[in-house]
């Protein structure tokens, strides 16, 4: 599969000029993955509807995005106006937690004293830097978007550099705590990062993972219009086992795993099946009640099957 489209359209293909790439699993570097399902991009493109294949890997587990647009065509698919990008305030980092932002640190993610060193991996609009920063951290932000950049060093006053792990000005041991919200699941080399950001935490330091939970009962429920895909952003598709095997393979000793329940996602994906789709069952047209998404987020969530996953990794050697 090539990026299937619908309507395609010359002048649009040919402004756009995307490179589309296979990819090797990328925990594992198997090249034996099956069809999981096909999704179109949520977000409102500029003529064409691009449909996108998520495979999972034999051989560890993994799923991802497989074509998928080259690291040098992917940011056509990131709006102007894209919602991670924007700064939201301290309330936005608390939701990004799961409300565990409380006190001095993410407790009990990282159970570290305020003072320490912490880098912010694709840290959006700067929400829980602003945050954290508030709180006594040293933080850093790093981010691929220049415009992110640019506002986080010039409205909020914080450091930040543009790009990607590794990183030219980030040096071994700079750092006790790394934090990733929502951001390794967008990278192309996921498993660099985390090897990387392993060798820039001091001994003891800790690295906090959120991303997206495709075992999770909201996936089974929405399928191709859970909110949770956003292909072709999101290029790699985490469960529990696998974001475990990941940390470990980048050398981390897993500190735990929880799950966030982010029940505005239950709504979005009713709403973006009901637009796909003209019509949806019964149940999917409820969840887009508040009290309902309300109700089958703690479902999911005592269920061990939350559409978000919350990782740590410490560093112990």
């Amino acid at each position: 599969m090539d990026g299937t489209m619908e309507s395609p359209q010359a002048d649009t293909l040919e402004r756009m000029q995307i490179d589309w790439e296979d990819a090797a699993c990328p925990l594992c570097a198997a090249s034996n993955a099956d069809a999981l399902i096909e999704a179109a991009d949520p977000l409102p493109g500029p003529d064409i509807r691009f449909r996108f294949l998520i495979v999972q890997c034999r051989d560890c587990g993994l799923a991802y995005t497989n074509p998928r647009p080259s690291p040098r065509s992917i940011g056509q698919f990131y709006p102007e106006d894209y919602l991670p990008h924007q700064y939201r305030g301290s309330a936005a980092s608390r939701q990004k937690w799961g409300l565990w932002l409380r006190r001095d640190s993410l407790v009990p993610v990282l159970p570290l004293p305020p003072g320490g060193r912490l880098l912010d991996f694709g840290c959006g609009g700067g929400d829980l830097l602003q945050e954290m920063h508030e709180r006594g951290w040293r933080v850093t932000g790093l981010d691929p978007s220049p415009d992110v950049v640019g506002h986080i060093r010039e409205q909020l006053g914080l450091p930040a550099f543009v790009g990607t792990l590794p990183h030219p000005e980030l040096r071994p041991g700079s750092f006790e705590a790394i934090t990733m919200s929502q951001s390794l699941e967008h990278v192309h080399e996921p498993l660099q990062v985390l090897r990387e950001a392993h060798r820039l935490l001091v001994r003891g330091g800790r690295i906090a993972i959120t991303v997206p939970n495709i075992d999770s009962l909201p996936f089974r429920w929405f399928g191709a219009d859970w909110f949770g895909l956003d292909v072709p952003r999101h290029l790699t598709h985490f469960s529990p086992p696998t974001l475990q095997r990941m940390l470990i393979a980048a050398g981390f000793q897993v500190g735990g795993v929880q799950f966030i329940r982010h029940n505005s996602w239950l709504r979005h994906s009713a709403s973006l099946a009901a637009r796909h789709s003209g019509k949806s069952s019964l149940w999917r047209r409820l969840m887009r009640i508040r009290v309902v998404a309300s109700l089958a987020g703690w479902y999911s969530a005592a269920r061990r099957k939350a559409n978000c996953i919350l990782a740590v990794g410490i560093k112990t050697r």
